[in-house]
């Protein structure tokens, strides 16, 4: 995949830098740092100013909405530092405080809790009338288009197999059920940062797919992982108890969470496993173990009979 454009790179530090400096003029300077520079965004840090361009297709208006919507729950989502996004380069731009994220590298200390009870306060939370579809499965149907330009790779037909007997909804095929609830849209743990630093409460970052949808779609990738053998049980009952605890309406308050959990899960190992096969097929190597997991799960998910399917799908 490509990253951005060198000019768009540059002016993205050269805005970061600014925003800095107008928020603090005795700023502690330092070199900006890239936090990621992908086709589906661009992020840029300078001192405490984060600067992300948005992908090409960016809507304006549907950003428009989400970063009101984020702006108007601060103790849920981090807020921006502008109302609305600049434009640069054809890009849109939008300009946040810097957080402190969660360590990659100490597993144990993995904020499942506070996840899971900000997603609960979130689904809880009345959606505004103006707030587009969340993208999770537009998201999952990208993730398939790409396996799809990969080229051949022993290990995509059955990413592809398993993803043809989800239900169209999960496809981005058809309407959602539910549209009616405020959801994230694309929830992992790198989606969450202290605010403020160092040791602030955990907020939810990245707007970019949040809006109205089936509110389970937010607990598939830890549902996922923990059904793939890469969460360990006692994290992902952590997390499933937090959001139970707190409230959330995903899933029911007591007794198996899995009927609906099951087709966004299913969905997510999906999106998980076309994203690794594409990766391992642009890269020419073979799959790794992770990768292997999810690919096998999803052997495992285009096995059952279509009698079962029908059920799993309604």
């Amino acid at each position: 995949m490509t990253p951005a454009p060198a000019p768009l790179l540059h002016a993205l530090t050269t805005q970061a830098r600014a925003t800095a400096h107008t928020r603090s003029p005795t700023c502690p300077c330092g070199a900006a740092v890239t936090l990621a520079d992908r086709p589906d965004g661009t992020v840029v840090r300078h001192a405490d100013t984060v600067a992300k361009a948005h992908p090409p297709d960016t809507d304006p208006t549907e950003l428009a909405s989400r970063l009101a919507t984020a702006t108007a729950h601060p103790g849920i989502l981090l807020p921006p530092l502008a109302p609305t996004p600049a434009a640069l380069h054809d890009r849109l731009v939008t300009f946040w405080p810097y957080g402190t994220p969660v360590d990659p590298d100490d597993p144990d200390a993995a904020p499942w809790e506070a996840a899971a009870t900000l997603l609960a306060r979130l689904h809880r939370t009345p959606a505004p009338d103006a707030l587009p579809v969340m993208r999770g499965p537009a998201k999952a149907a990208r993730a398939l288009d790409r396996l799809r330009e990969a080229g051949p790779h022993p290990a995509a037909a059955p990413v592809l197999n398993a993803w043809s007997t989800l239900p169209a909804w999960s496809r981005a095929e058809a309407p959602m059920p539910d549209t009616t609830t405020l959801c994230h849209g694309d929830l992992h743990l790198g989606q969450l940062v202290r605010h403020p630093v160092p040791e602030g409460p955990w907020l939810l970052i990245d707007v970019d797919d949040l809006g109205v949808g089936v509110p389970a779609w937010d607990l598939a990738r830890p549902a996922a992982w923990y059904a793939c053998g890469l969460l360990p049980p006692d994290e992902w009952t952590r997390f499933l108890t937090a959001y139970r605890v707190a409230g959330g309406p995903a899933v029911p308050a007591d007794g198996d969470p899995w009927p609906s959990l099951d087709v966004p899960a299913r969905a997510l190992t999906v999106q998980t496993a076309a994203r690794a096969v594409a990766k391992a097929a642009a890269a020419g190597r073979p799959l790794d173990e992770v990768e292997r997991s999810v690919v096998d799960a999803c052997d495992r998910m285009a096995a059952v009979p279509p009698q079962l399917r029908r059920e799993y799908a309604k």
